[in-house]
């Protein structure tokens, strides 16, 4: 989260709400965008003196605007230049199907399509970031960035549709009995 959160102050100074709002436009698909996820990195970030804050008060309410500090932007490409770590991924919703048997057969099925119902949710959610992003004009210099997180969006977007395929066989596979 915490170079999350350089990166997006990187594009310009936002309040924590607003990180929050810029995280769940898609990059919740890589980290949770929960609140207490959002502050726990900002005291972090904080802390190490990546980044600081400006206190400014917005229609009588004081709010704290945050910026990236130097060492924060030193930490950001550090961060942003090394190579690609590998992770394993995880699917906590496989844990549930492994353990499904347990369930009952009208459980399974309903659980099941409810979950294609949120998964197509998301990728319907991408699919209009992409569309966005795609018609955004923006300048020469800050292209590559857009770029990028396009691309990262499409890969969401096509990990969405391989969940959504992968669920939809396996309720297939529940209604004709072959599970």
């Amino acid at each position: 989260m915490d170079n999350i959160i350089l990166g997006l102050l990187l594009m310009c100074n936002r309040t924590i709400y607003q990180l929050r709002e810029r995280i769940d436009k898609g990059i919740n698909l890589m980290y949770s965008s929960s609140m207490g996820s959002i502050q726990a990195a900002i005291k972090k970030l904080l802390n190490c003196g990546f980044i600081s804050y400006e206190e400014i008060v917005d229609h009588g309410k004081y709010k704290k605007v945050y910026g990236i500090t130097e060492s924060g932007r030193q930490h950001f490409f550090d961060w942003i230049n090394a190579p690609i770590e590998e992770q394993s991924p995880k699917s906590p919703e496989l844990a549930k199907v492994y353990f499904m048997g347990f369930s009952d057969k009208k459980n399974r099925e309903t659980n099941v399509r409810q979950h294609i119902m949120f998964l197509n949710e998301r990728y319907h959610a991408l699919t209009a970031i992409c569309e966005e992003a795609e018609n955004c004009r923006i300048s020469e210099e800050n292209q590559d960035i857009l770029n990028y997180q396009l691309i990262s969006a499409f890969y969401g977007k096509e990990l969405m549709k391989f969940n959504i395929d992968w669920f939809e066989k396996l309720l297939r596979k529940m209604k004709d009995g072959e599970i």
